[in-house]
Order: C-alpha cells, then structure tokens, then sequence
C-alpha cells in the first residue's frame, strides 16, 4: 500500500507548540509517511534555532528553508513572502508531498499555501476562521481560500469557515490541538527550566511570577515602541518576578527589543528575566503556573484557557477573537495595564475551559487525513450549491 505522504511546514516555535501533537498522531498512522519542512524563524539561530527542539522530539526534518529578510519592517515582511514561495516551491517539488499540513495566519505559511496551491497539491488548514487584529486577519483567510480541507479551533470558527463558502463537509474536525499537550501536561515548574538561558533576575518558582510576551501590531507600524514602553512602565509598577520573551520576527520587533533593552540599562530592574526561547512543552509549563500573563500573543487567549491562568490582553493584536473569563482586554496604557494585573492577581486562577478544545483534537485530525479524499480544483461552495 502506497502511503500518503503528508508535509507538515513549521515556520515558528508557537506554530510547533500547536501541530506538535499532530505531528505525533500523523507519524503513528501506518497509513501516512510525515514529512517535516522548517522555515522562517524556525531556523534562525537569533531565535536558538527552534528546529532542533523537533529533532530532539523525535522527528525527521526533511528539509529547512531560509526565507527571512532581516529589517524587521512592512516591506522585508512583504519580499520574505516572495522569497517562501520560491523556496517553498523547491521543497514541494523536491518531497511531492500528496497533502500539505498548515496552521494558523503567519506570512511564511501564506507563501507555502501559495507554493502549494499553484503546484497543484491540496492544502489542509488547522485554525482557520478565527478573528483577530493585524494583517495575520488576511493572511489566515487567505489560506483558508487556498485550503481544501479545514480543522478549525472553535465551532464559531467553523460556522465562519462555511459562511465564507467552504464546504461543511470539508470541516472535518474541530478543537486546537494544543489543548492535548495541555490535558496530559506535568505542570511541575522546576529552577532549571527557567535558568537554561536568558538573562536577568533569578525566579524563584515558589512565589508568583508573571509572564509577558508582546509582538509587534503591523498593521500599526511606528507604535509598537511606544506601546511596549507603556507595558515596561506598568510592569515596574507591579515590580514582581516577571519572565519575559522576546517578540517574533514580525515589523515592528526590533523596536519592541530596543525597548526592552533601554528599559534593563536604564532601571536595571532586579524582578526581570528574558528568555530567547522554550521548548512547546516547557512554555506551557511556564504559562500554566504564571500568577498573570500580560501582552498580546495568541497563546494567552487559547492555551491559558486550559489552565485558568488570568491575562492581560493588551492592544489589538488579538482582537475580535473568541475569550473565556480569564481574559481581560485593555489598551496600551500603563494605568489600565497595572489595575487589571492587581485585580487578576486578587481573583487568582479561573475555572479550566475547553473554549478551544477538549485535550483530543490530534487523533481526530489523524484520523481525518487518512481518510479524506485529496481534490484540487476548489468551488464557492455556496454559490455552485444556488446554481
């Protein structure tokens, strides 16, 4: 029997976090051979080169690609999409996958989709359907519209999906994968996991610690600075043990970086850590005991659910998607940013949700992709259903 050969593209460690449980479900189907293709911030050793933490998973990389301009601004963002589709397109020609595996709305997975879609293979698309701010909106629609077939995160996600005229019977299973890892995780939160690297204050695991991470907006280029500074203010304020990570490689980051590093000249703050970079597994395990998370990034909306950890959601990166009760939104202003953070750390943790899955999302989209049936030629569903 003649396996279908199933590519999987990675192009950043949240990325990864999330398929990580897939790509385990897909290599134990003795009907699909997986392949493993990295890109973008993936393999760039600013980023401590991610790609290795799949390896030491266990996972067989088939092929790493380098699309990334450096510049960090709207228009190397721009060309590096043209750069993924030419790489993209080498490495599907070169693997000639049967199925192509992409989650989510970064601009390296849109060239992918792009790559694949015009090379005539079918797209599978995990997260699609969701709302939320920046360009990362289009880019997800847009490969929602390349992808034949769909795993959508939420069930407001997938009504989205067919009011956009894709198929319901394309909608083949819903829920993030994430939520597995965080259903089976060991939340055990040890001195060494914080310490591998990084610098800055000693946390101590026993007392409350908050977590940050912000990215740039680019839709919002020019501000991020500004923003990130109001974040800086409010989290001396607080002056708690705070771990920070550093944002993607987005527009906007380097300025987001040079906040953050005149902030530690400038005050040497004794409370902070900054870390370049966990493994999926391990920044769960930091999410999942964090007192309070605050930012922007989509992590803080979907997998703090599963734990109840309260966040701040600051800006609008993220807005317009679906949130439980741990999740309060507020503009970049240190004011508001400090009185949600005291008011989430009186409430404590939130009830567990299941908003974005119940913990056994993988094997249904393994299971799904064995037995789909690979088309190319797409139809507005609702359009040729009128006619």
């Amino acid at each position: 029997m003649n396996k279908r050969k199933v590519c999987v593209v990675l192009v950043d460690r949240a990325n990864y976090g999330r398929l990580k449980p897939v790509m385990h479900a897909l290599k134990d189907r003795p009907e699909l051979e997986l392949q493993v293709v990295a890109a973008g911030t993936m393999v760039l050793e600013r980023f401590d080169q991610p790609v290795n933490v799949v390896r030491n998973d266990g996972f067989t990389i088939n092929g790493e690609i380098f699309i990334e301009l450096e510049g960090s601004t709207p228009a190397t963002m721009a060309k590096s999409v043209g750069f993924g589709v030419v790489e993209f397109a080498s490495e599907f020609q070169r693997l000639k996958p049967d199925l192509v595996l992409l989650i989510g709305d970064r601009y390296e997975a849109l060239a992918a989709a792009i790559a694949a879609a015009y090379m005539n293979l079918p797209l599978a698309h995990i997260q699609g359907g969701e709302v939320s701010g920046s360009i990362d909106e289009s880019a997800r629609h847009a490969i929602s519209k390349f992808a034949q077939f769909h795993f959508p995160s939420t069930q407001r996600a997938a009504d989205y999906l067919i009011r956009m005229g894709e198929d319901p019977a394309n909608v083949l299973a819903i829920g993030c994968p994430s939520s597995d890892i965080a259903r089976t995780l060991d939340r055990t939160l040890t001195h060494d996991l914080l310490h591998r690297g990084g610098g800055g204050a000693t946390i101590d695991v026993t007392q409350p610690f908050l977590l940050v991470l912000f990215h740039p907006t680019t839709t919002e280029f020019g501000g991020e600075r500004n923003q990130m500074e109001a974040m800086l203010e409010a989290l001396r304020r607080l002056a708690m043990q705070t771990v920070m990570l550093w944002p993607n490689i987005d527009a906007g980051s380097d300025h987001i970086s040079k906040a953050i590093r005149s902030f530690r000249v400038n005050h040497n703050p004794a409370w902070l850590r900054t870390v370049t970079n966990f493994t999926p597994v391990d920044y769960l395990r930091v999410l999942g005991n964090a007192a309070c998370a605050l930012g922007n990034s989509s992590s803080f909306v979907r997998d703090a659910s599963y734990f109840g950890t309260p966040v701040v959601l600051v800006g609008r990166r993220q807005e317009g998607r679906e949130t439980d009760e741990h999740v309060i939104r507020t503009a970049p202003l240190p004011d508001d940013i400090e009185r949600i953070a005291r008011q989430h750390l009186a409430h404590g943790r939130y009830a567990p949700s299941t908003l974005y899955g119940d913990g056994y999302v993988s094997e249904k989209i393994a299971e799904a992709v064995v037995k789909l049936q690979p088309y190319i030629q797409k139809r507005l569903h609702y359009i040729y259903d009128e006619i």
